[in-house]
């Protein structure tokens, strides 16, 4: 058991610092993008499904609430969490529209619709995806393997290059958290004396 452990572990930190030494340029494009929606009135919305939707609802949940800077409320939501809306539709039209149908619902020319798929190809995922380009809102892909769909449709695509579910996961998590970290940075810290940091209310 330690082995699978210790395995676990160095398989984890080879796929993300891969990940992220590969990904450095586009992980910036994708802070600023979301800067550029947020100082201007626009939001983040997000996606996923079953790990991805938590991870989803877990990105959402440290732009309104905090990460690590005591900031105001930044307004991102993740559109997997109304189990009215989402059943509704499921029951009504189709599961591949869970998301598109939101999109098109609250979406706004100019927002950013971040979303996640480990596979790259979950149909409604690209169904929200298709419908946000057409609003002309930014999209930003997280995926897995070669990236599937996602890849050739978002405008800023963070693919992992592995095909185990668990370390894109880890992976996606991780850009989240630098994603966010580099916003409130942007946003916050810029131009801040560095004994002042963390003082922002």
């Amino acid at each position: 058991m330690k082995e699978i452990i210790k395995n676990s572990l160095y398989d984890s930190l080879k796929v993300k610092e891969a990940f992220v030494n590969n990904n450095i340029s586009e992980i910036i494009l994708i802070a600023e993008k979301i800067v550029v929606a947020f100082t201007n009135d626009h939001k983040l919305m997000l996606c996923g499904n079953g790990g991805s939707a938590a991870d989803a609802q877990h990105i959402a949940a440290e732009f309104i609430g905090r990460f690590e800077l005591e900031r105001p409320p930044l307004p991102a939501i993740a559109l997997t969490t109304d189990t009215s809306v989402i059943t509704c539709i499921g029951n009504d039209y189709s599961f591949n529209d869970i998301f598109s149908k939101q999109v098109k619902a609250i979406g706004l020319e100019d927002d950013v619709l971040m979303a996640i798929s480990t596979s790259g190809n979950s149909p409604n995922i690209i169904c929200a995806v298709e419908a946000a380009k057409d609003m002309g809102i930014f999209v930003v892909g997280l995926a897995g393997n070669d990236g599937g769909k996602l890849k050739d449709l978002s405008d800023s695509c963070l693919v992992v290059n592995s095909n185990s579910t668990a370390r894109i996961q880890e992976s996606h998590i991780l850009a989240g958290h630098i994603i966010r970290r580099l916003v409130d940075y942007l946003l916050f810290q810029k131009h801040i004396p560095k004994d002042q940091e963390g003082t922002v209310q």
